[in-house]
């Protein structure tokens, strides 16, 4: 919210909760449990300039009270909800409670549990910490308006071969060989904004964020190392995000815009020798020293010029 002082001075201020930590169990008839732990971020726009101004807190949402509702809410879905379900139903409270909250911000980031399989068989309450989390973001105004992003961090891909960059700009402070053969590892961070436009748009169509955020995953992934004999060949990192954004914009048409980073992280080849022995360590594509500072960094979006629907 922006707000002036007596000064003429511009105030633009917000307020929330961070960093709130939730874990929730659904337990269902059948006696299998599921499970998710969430790390809760909230901010609000609210109309509490006096408490700037004035020393006024009669407006002010605690952020204490903030915390509070995470847990309240997490109680009150006695049903499995999804983290994006679980985002819109926090700005819906803030926004719709309080009335001077214009805004709600919701970021939450999923723990990565995933359930274990003993003896090919899923267990029914047992858990084991994988890698990739699932993020969201969820912005609610007051008049209903909505934005919803859902994205992946944390995604680590290597292939070992497949992979070259060639043809790049060779100036003075230039020693990086062209290379045709090469191993390309990343670690991906991406996220995909819905084309929801409004709550309304929203819950007159029934949607599943988990399937969807598994499809999209497999949709990067499937991209990055294509079949699984051959693969395909990537080369640069620049391409081979363009081709991942493009797969998953061309494969669902509900996803209006794609935000990818892909770190080019290095595995360097390893060559030895001595005065004595020249060739300790000859590389022939096997040996590599991994690297994971300094690396390259790669990011681009990719969006719709015009909605198909």
């Amino acid at each position: 919210m922006v707000g002036k002082d007596d000064d003429g001075l511009k105030l633009e201020q917000r307020h929330g909760k961070q960093r709130v930590r939730v874990g929730r169990v659904w337990r269902s008839a059948g006696g299998r449990h599921y499970f998710v732990e969430w790390n809760v971020s909230i901010s609000l726009l609210s109309d509490c300039i006096g408490a700037y101004l004035r020393a006024d807190n009669s407006d002010i949402v605690a952020t204490d009270t903030m915390k509070n509702t995470v847990y309240v809410k997490a109680k009150e879905c006695s049903k499995q909800v999804s983290v994006e379900e679980f985002a819109i139903i926090l700005a819906k409270h803030f926004t719709s409670f309080y009335s001077q909250v214009t805004t709600a911000i919701i970021n939450i980031v999923e723990k990565p549990w995933e359930r274990i399989s003993i003896d090919g068989q899923p267990h029914d309450h047992g858990y084991k910490l994988g890698s990739e989390r699932h993020t969201t973001e969820v912005i609610l105004n007051k008049n209903g308006t909505l934005r919803v992003t859902s994205g992946v961090e944390g995604l680590a891909l290597l292939k070992t071969t497949q992979s070259g960059f060639v043809g790049f700009i060779r100036d003075q402070n230039t020693i990086l060989p062209e290379t045709r053969e090469r191993m390309l590892a990343t670690e991906v961070s991406a996220s995909w904004r819905y084309h929801f436009e409004s709550l309304s748009s929203f819950s007159n169509q029934p949607f599943s964020f988990t399937e969807k955020y598994l499809d999209v995953k497999k949709d990067l992934t499937d991209t990055f190392f294509g079949p699984p004999k051959e693969g395909v060949y990537s080369p640069s990192v620049q391409a081979t995000l363009y081709y991942m954004a493009k797969t998953v914009l061309g494969r669902f048409p509900d996803i209006s815009s794609v935000q990818l980073k892909m770190p080019n992280i290095h595995f360097l080849p390893v060559n030895l020798s001595s005065k004595a022995n020249p060739v300790i360590v000859k590389f022939e594509d096997d040996v590599y020293l991994p690297t994971d500072e300094p690396h390259g960094s790669i990011e681009a979006s990719l969006s719709r010029t015009q909605s198909k629907l």
